[in-house]
């Protein structure tokens, strides 16, 4: 059915759905960073992914300051938004400088091109 198939645009906004439920995820990172158990062993305790926590364990330490090598989430998505714009701002150039040519074409027909 060609009306069901979403276009690529709407497609690329839709975001991915989560694995684990947010409360879930929370539990583990607040047992990780409280404890001294294992990532991998509280993540099995919670029926999740080691690897899943262990992301988002770090994401929060970055969060809060304690790992300053790491992007805290806040700069992750202005860096995010910044690309976006960045590729927009591109984008809109070319379209400029192309309609620009085309115009000066129409205008000059003698121009050299």
């Amino acid at each position: 059915m060609p009306g069901s198939v979403l276009a690529e645009s709407e497609a690329r906004e839709m975001p991915r759905p989560r694995k684990y439920p947010e409360e879930l995820v929370q539990r583990g990172i607040r047992l990780a960073l409280e404890s001294e158990r294992p990532i991998a062993q509280i993540a099995a305790d919670l029926g999740m992914h080691p690897e899943a926590l262990r992301k988002r364990v770090r994401q929060a330490e970055a969060d809060s300051g304690k790992r300053p090598e790491l992007l805290a989430s806040g700069e992750r998505a202005e860096i995010r938004r910044l690309r976006q714009e960045n590729y927009e701002l591109r984008r809109a150039n070319e379209i400029l400088k192309t309609a620009s040519v085309f115009f000066a074409k129409e205008l000059d027909p003698d121009r050299p091109r």
